[in-house]
């Protein structure tokens, strides 16, 4: 394992491991509050969810820095 993983709070959490905790946690209303994107304010799913952060960096980086506030203090 790379030193940079090892430095990698993330590592080994999958994106949707990540998703399905923030909806539990938050609701995906919560959610389109905290995170201005529109998958999780029209019609809401886990699997549109994913597919658009898999394309868009900086929402992906938006929701990470989320679950890590939220989960790992």
């Amino acid at each position: 394992m790379s030193l940079e993983q090892l430095n990698n709070p993330l590592h080994g959490i999958t994106l949707e491991k990540i998703v399905k905790e923030l909806v539990e946690h938050f609701g995906w209303d919560e959610l389109s509050h905290r995170i201005r994107i529109n998958c999780f304010a029209n019609d809401p799913s886990v699997g549109s969810t994913l597919k658009f952060l898999r394309k868009t960096q900086w929402a992906r980086q938006k929701v990470e820095d989320l679950y890590l506030e939220t989960f790992k203090h």
